[in-house]
């Protein structure tokens, strides 16, 4: 982490995934001095090592991304949401910024406490709190905030209100968001493939939370929360049409959206004798539902190619509904002279996913049949309706040896994991006529151990061994989709569970003044899952006849053996006078030991340098990021008159931001946010979201040019 302000509302609850040397705190001070407003915006320079890949909506650690990263909201797990065949995936930035008090990342591969998907780390998400609201001496307290951002010409009003009746706490909290789309460096204003600027866009979004909080007597705490997200955007998709073409000006509206909702009873304890059974307890009884959509509603118009003509529509939707029940309990004793914080943990999970593609079109008016309507496939399911049921429990002791300064902190977790497919009419008319896949079930046992030696207040060295453990999703298990004459894009019910061993050394050096942390890991996985186009061969050993689907086969595979290692760096200096420096840097190498190909998850290095300059009332910021170029050779794919790029390689940069802030002395309360972000207009690319490419020139990946944003934030 580059810099630590410790404000009220820090609330790492020991047990939690967030409790642990391998883990950085941004608080809600950071979020609205950095102004925010993304998973983007918290990796561009708060925390390097951390990206968000916008093409699939995944977070990526360590060069770790989809459901190789764990994101929690509260200490509930999301799932990455992945229909692979039409390509609406995401879910895990379903939430607002200002309805946050911190935010935790923890690096590595340790499944011991986070649980099924950590293997790259964990995005853990802290709501709000009433007391985070609430003054000293008060019975109530709110914000009220306003946001403007030039890169996608969006505002977004927000506001939260506490009250405190006694023992009654209560918190309402809302935001609204509206904007376009996203800005690039792209100049070429134009239809199809020759077009370099972003497709237009327009979209609506908000956020709200709902907490109760009841003290009782003795350290105990009942409450409920409710939380609701909405995302829903319309899209010009400039780039698919053209004045002569299938789809031309006009006639084609693209849609995405994204929901969550969660209604959770919560329960907190904290001991107030010393001689109590527990020392402190957490527990959420949670229901959760995702839902990721996308689609169009469009007219073909007739070709030399294609006499198919009419409205065409598709609504394509896939979400994760279920119950769950996670919480902690610890218990701190001694024996002799070692002094143990023991904790338990669960996580039960029972749930379902479930996909559909609606959708209307002219090809059953039409015989005989237009070649183009081979795989025009809707009204129909590709994925199995899947049940879900998960259990997970752990074990965790941290043991202080007397005043040594040493300590051992060994911890192992059990993992069930069963997935179920269920027949539905949907299913059965899956075009490809796929046969019914059998069940998957998996159990893990995920040890690590860590040893700590403070040597003295201000430096703590540490190394750690962990495994982690993910399932295969049942995208990858069950999806299929395609047809005789065209493409397969199948499942593989025959996956194997990916695990990993991950060895780290660091140390945490200094204070909140002066002081830095230094990481170094390596870690190996076994049975990596990645979709890769099977050859001739491979499709006669899965069982599938390569002459009905000339266009190919793509497929979900282990992959025997992969590593990635790397290093992360950190340092911070804050001055007397008000000055504070700060440094970071992330690098990451991974590679597929099957056959020594890197594995193009795993972003270049990032430097991050900062300067500041803070005063009672005001302050200013300068950040520099820089990052290198990627690895490998920019891939292009040649078909017909056009080409595609299926791997770019992103040149390095260098660019500049600079932010200010300033509370006014006249009005007591109200705060000023402000940055102009990469200041000298540079065109760059980001590696997570680019890299994949299309068919556009390669202006059309890139970046915002010179942009600003800024906030008024007044509270009571």
């Amino acid at each position: 982490m580059l810099e630590r302000i410790v404000v009220k509302g820090k609330r790492v609850t020991p047990g939690s995934v967030a409790d642990t040397p391998l883990a950085t705190e941004t608080t809600a001070t950071q979020i609205a001095r950095k102004q925010i407003t993304s998973i983007a915006d918290l990796g561009r320079t708060q925390e390097p090592g951390v990206s968000f890949n916008r093409s699939t909506g995944s977070v990526n650690i360590r060069g770790l991304e989809d459901s190789r990263v764990l994101t929690t909201v509260d200490g509930i797990p999301l799932t990455f949401l992945s229909d692979a065949t039409r390509s609406a995936t995401g879910g895990l930035d379903t939430f607002d910024f200002s309805s946050l008090s911190a935010v935790d990342v923890v690096r590595g591969a340790d499944s011991s406490r986070a649980g099924p998907g950590a293997l790259g780390g964990v995005l853990a998400i802290r709501t709000l709190e009433p007391q985070d609201l609430i003054g000293e001496g008060r019975n109530w307290g709110g914000i009220t905030k306003f946001t403007y951002d030039s890169m996608d010409r969006s505002f977004t009003p927000s506001a939260a209100v506490a009250s405190k009746i006694e023992n009654t706490s209560i918190l309402f909290q809302g935001s609204y968001k509206k904007g376009h789309e996203r800005d690039n460096q792209g100049t070429v204003d134009s239809y199809s493939t020759t077009r370099t600027k972003a497709d237009p866009s327009d979209y609506n979004q908000y956020n709200l939370l709902f907490k109760l909080r009841q003290e009782l007597d003795g350290g105990h705490m009942i409450g409920l929360t409710a939380e609701r997200f909405y995302l829903d955007k319309d899209i010009d998709p400039r780039t698919l049409l053209s004045a002569t073409g299938n789809y031309r000006p006009g006639n084609y509206t693209g849609d995405e959206g994204s929901e969550r909702d969660r209604v959770s009873l919560d329960y907190k304890y904290e001991a107030i004798a010393s001689d109590a059974l527990l020392d402190a307890a957490t527990a959420s009884l949670y229901w959760q539902k995702q839902v990721k959509i996308n689609g169009y509603d469009a007219t073909r118009f007739p070709t030399a190619s294609n006499t198919l003509v009419g409205p065409i529509t598709r609504s394509n939707d896939y979400e994760q509904n279920g119950f769950g029940l996670i919480g902690t309990a610890e218990k701190n004793f001694t024996t002799g002279d070692l002094s143990h914080r023991f904790v338990f943990g669960y996580d039960l999970y029972t749930g379902f996913a479930e996909q559909y593609s609606e959708g209307i079109d002219n090809c059953s008016t039409i015989l005989p049949r237009p070649s183009a309507c081979s795989n025009l496939h809707t009204n129909q399911a590709d994925t199995p309706k899947v049940d879900t049921n998960r259990i997970g429990f752990y074990l965790d002791d941290l043991i202080e040896f007397g005043s040594s300064g040493f300590s051992l902190n060994p911890g192992v977790r059990f993992d069930w994991v069963e997935h179920t497919p269920k027949m539905t009419a949907e299913f059965a008319r899956n075009a490809s006529n796929p046969s019914f896949p059998n069940g998957f079930s998996d159990t893990a046992i995920s040890p690590k151990i860590r040893a700590s030696y403070d040597v003295n207040d201000q430096m703590e060295v540490y190394g750690q061994w962990a495994m982690g453990f993910r399932a295969p999703t049942s995208g990858e298990l069950y999806a299929s989709f395609g047809g005789p004459g065209t493409y397969l894009r199948a499942g593989n019910p025959n996956l194997e569970s990916e695990t990993s061993n991950g060895f780290e050394v660091g140390t945490k050096l200094g204070s909140d003044d002066f002081g830095g942390r230094i990481n170094l890991f390596y870690n190996r996985y076994n049975n990596f899952i990645e979709t890769r186009d099977l050859t001739v061969a491979d499709q006669i050993a899965a069982g599938i006849n390569p002459a009905l689907y000339p266009r190919g086969v793509t497929r979900s595979v282990n992959i025997d053996r992969a590593r990635i290692y790397g290093a992360e760096v950190s340092a911070h200096k804050r001055f007397d006078n008000g000055f504070g420096l700060k440094a970071g840097l992330a690098y990451a190498n991974g590679k597929n030991l099957d056959d020594g190909s890197f594995l193009k998850s795993v972003a270049p290095l990032k430097v991050v340098i900062g300067t500041s300059y803070d005063q009672e009332t005001w302050g200013i910021g300068l950040d520099w990021i820089g990052v290198r170029e990627a690895r490998g050779q920019t891939i292009t794919a040649i078909a017909g008159p056009t080409s595609s790029i299926t791997y770019l390689k992103t040149p390095g940069y260098g660019i500049v931001d600079l932010t200010a802030w300033w509370e006014p002395e006249q009005a007591k309360g109200l705060k000023i946010n402000t940055g102009i972000y990469n200041v000298f207009d540079k065109t760059y690319y980001d590696y997570s979201t680019a890299r994949t490419g299309g068919t556009q020139p390669m202006a059309y990946y890139s970046e915002p040019g010179r942009s600003f944003k800024i906030s008024l934030t007044k509270t009571f």
